[in-house]
């Protein structure tokens, strides 16, 4: 399983709506996530750059991003995206391959 960050900014026809009709987003989204073979780790709102995060624990990239595509294609979001979260472990493996890959700066091949 992959972990995502989901970070969303609401339309103001959204903000309208929720508070019109206040509801817990976590439920519906926690059932959509678990539909793709996912589970919800937490959802919050917040001051800021974004209005909310969602941390979801997905399959894969393909599954991300066709959740990405969903709630985009709804136009209750201006902004949606999703940062792919790297467990400690896997980074501490990826920098000792990083070694491996041999990559020169610009300018110092010769």
């Amino acid at each position: 399983m992959a972990t995502y960050l989901f970070r969303f900014n609401y339309t103001p026809e959204s903000w309208a709506a929720l508070i019109e009709h206040p509801e817990d987003r976590r439920e519906t989204l926690a059932t959509r996530v678990f539909s793709f073979g996912g589970q919800l780790q937490g959802f919050w709102y917040s001051f800021g750059e974004y209005h909310g995060y969602a941390l979801v624990e997905l399959p894969d990239d393909v599954s991300a991003a066709a959740m990405l595509a969903a709630v985009s294609s709804t136009g209750a979001v201006r902004h949606l995206d999703a940062v792919v979260l790297v467990a400690a472990e896997d980074m501490l493996e990826a920098l000792g391959r990083a070694h491996e890959f041999g990559y020169k700066q610009p300018g110092t091949l010769t």
